[in-house]
């Protein structure tokens, strides 16, 4: 799985909706294969803008209450935060190319 750093339903509050910069958090599970087609891709991304999003994942099997309140039903979900609201929701497994698009707006 991906180098980023692993958030769980306890410390999410603190990592994700107190943070003080953006937050693209990768909803994902370990038998889900999509998600470790996105996850090089989300580590590319993670080095190179990381002066303007952090980025976590979430292991959504170890970690139920937390998609349940974002309405996660498909992995892998890409939500951002900023403030503590979610942004931009990107649901499914996505070229680099593409979610750099989706992520324009914030990353620039």
């Amino acid at each position: 799985m991906a180098d980023l750093k692993a958030v769980t339903d306890a410390d999410f509050e603190t990592e994700v909706l107190k943070a003080e910069k953006p937050v693209l958090v990768d909803f994902w599970a370990e038998w889900c294969g999509p998600c470790r087609q996105v996850a090089p891709i989300l580590d590319e991304i993670a080095k190179e803008h990381s002066d303007k999003l952090t980025l976590v994942k979430m292991n959504v099997d170890e970690n139920p209450v937390t998609p349940a309140t974002y309405r996660v039903t498909g992995i892998p979900t890409l939500n951002v935060y900023v403030g503590g609201e979610v942004v931009k929701q990107i649901v499914g497994a996505k070229p680099k190319a593409a979610l750099l698009r989706e992520l324009a707006d914030i990353i620039g």
